[in-house]
């Protein structure tokens, strides 16, 4: 699976649950970048920061067969890296992302903030 269609599913599965500020950095043009891609997003509580984590990791191991190599930060919440070796994905607690700021730190990558879905 290209890290382009991770990406989307994954993106997909913040949406559903309701992740906010949403962001897909491309990576794979960046002189020793880790991984191809970065999804960053946040949520209000570590309550929804697990629901975020936890449909992210049923959404692709049930639509691709794929499950992360490693996920780090889940005992509390603040801040939990999803590692799919080629995709790494950020979810936060809000004042965890603002003060990390990865946004600014790969801003060599190609970022692309994905809107929001809105109720039905």
């Amino acid at each position: 699976m290209k890290a382009s269609e991770k990406r989307q599913m994954i993106i997909e599965a913040i949406q559903e649950k309701k992740g906010h500020r949403i962001v897909s950095i491309d990576l794979s043009e960046v002189d020793h970048a880790i991984c191809d891609g970065f999804i960053i997003c946040h949520g209000e509580s570590s309550t929804q920061v697990s629901a975020l984590v936890e449909a992210v990791e049923k959404k692709l191991k049930t639509d691709a067969g794929i499950r992360p190599h490693h996920i780090e930060g889940l005992q509390n919440c603040q801040w939990v890296l999803l590692d799919y070796f080629d995709v790494l994905v950020h979810v936060f607690m809000e004042d965890f992302r603002n003060f990390y700021k990865l946004e600014e730190l790969w801003a060599d990558g190609k970022v692309i903030e994905i809107e929001e879905k809105e109720e039905k």
